[in-house]
């Protein structure tokens, strides 16, 4: 399979690349896409080196998908003209997430949404993948009423540039004003602040977390207020997720339904100290979920804590899945009917 990799330079393009690796996509040629300035620098995969090429030569090789990490803009100008010459793209920028007529997608929870005629799929937001994949399972048993959420969100969810900031701050530098990621410093400090602040007071990255939640789960009945919150994290996003659901429960009920769903792991001793973190979160694809407990505060409530690495399942790992899901299907690759 021919599969374009858009963005390979950078940090979840990178992780792209490990990611396909360690799945074993079938590439059978891999194209790294980078802006302008990188054609031509090599990028090593699965023990050959491979040249990076421009947007516009990797349209005319009419790769069978093209995994995108790139930016809204460019995914606003570049994905339509892969999805004109046939190209399937898995875009993991903000661009197509809420656009009516493009599907958002978690493998887990969603994946049936999909057809061989969706030519453009969006990947969600890193936040919101690893908790819809917890709550879809609770969802269909119990309905949830309302959500409220609180996040820790590694500062590798920003990019290279957050990392050198933490990087210089750690060693007691200043970074001068071009090199800061933040309005604040990182290191030893927390940022109530991701993404661009709204009208109504929420940022972007909270407002993402309702939107996206009610599409992906394909109901908009309950209510969810969020807020996000950047940590001095090298990898690894953590929520606290209070649930208020419609039908009561046991809390035994919901350890084994999360217990036996796909792509959970549930880590909850509390008599041996067992919980989620990010730490051990990363570099895997799972979702990790723990402290679970009813919220003894308001009918039908509980907690969880729920952690995932934001580079693997929350970008990477869920835009493969989306890929592997098309290629078991047949939709691309061998076996596509011209």
């Amino acid at each position: 399979m021919k599969v374009a990799v858009v963005g390979a330079t950078g940090l979840v393009g990178t992780v792209m690349l490990e990611v396909l690796a360690e799945r074993n996509f079938p590439v059978t040629e891999l194209l790294p896409v980078a802006s302008e300035r990188s054609v031509g620098k090599p990028i090593e995969f699965k023990g050959k080196t491979y040249s990076v090429v421009s947007m516009a030569d990797a349209v005319e090789a009419r790769p069978d998908i093209a995994i995108f990490s790139a930016g809204g803009t460019t995914s606003k100008e570049w994905a339509p003209k892969f999805a004109e010459v046939g190209t399937t793209v898995v875009d993991n920028s903000s661009a197509w997430r809420m656009d009516p007529a493009i599907k958002l997608v978690v493998p887990e929870v969603n994946a049936h949404v999909l057809t061989p005629e969706d030519k453009i799929i969006a990947n969600p937001n890193c936040s919101t993948i690893q908790m819809v994949v917890a709550l879809e399972p609770l969802h269909k048993q119990f309905k949830i009423k309302r959500l409220v959420i609180s996040t820790y969100q590694s500062i590798t969810g920003t990019g290279v540039k957050a990392v050198k900031q933490y990087q210089l701050e750690q060693k007691g530098f200043t970074p001068a004003a071009e090199e800061m990621a933040y309005k604040y410093p990182i290191f030893e400090n927390c940022l109530p602040h991701i993404d661009v602040f709204l009208e109504n007071g929420y940022t972007k990255e909270e407002m993402k977390m309702v939107n996206e939640t009610k599409k992906i789960m394909g109901d908009d009945s309950f209510g969810i207020t969020a807020t996000t919150v950047r940590v001095p994290v090298l990898g690894g996003h953590s929520e606290s997720v209070n649930v208020e659901f419609e039908k009561p429960f046991e809390v035994a009920q919901v350890r084994k339904l999360l217990t036996e769903a796909p792509g959970i792991i549930v880590v909850d001793d509390v008599d041996k100290f067992q919980y989620p973190m990010p730490l051990f979160s990363r570099h895997k694809d799972e979702v990790f979920v723990g402290r679970i407990r009813r919220d003894e505060s308001v009918a039908n409530g509980l907690n969880m804590w729920i952690v995932a690495d934001n580079l693997r399942k929350g970008a990477a790992t869920n835009a493969v899945q989306i890929a592997e899901y098309l290629a078991a299907k047949k939709w691309i690759g061998e076996g596509v009917e011209a």
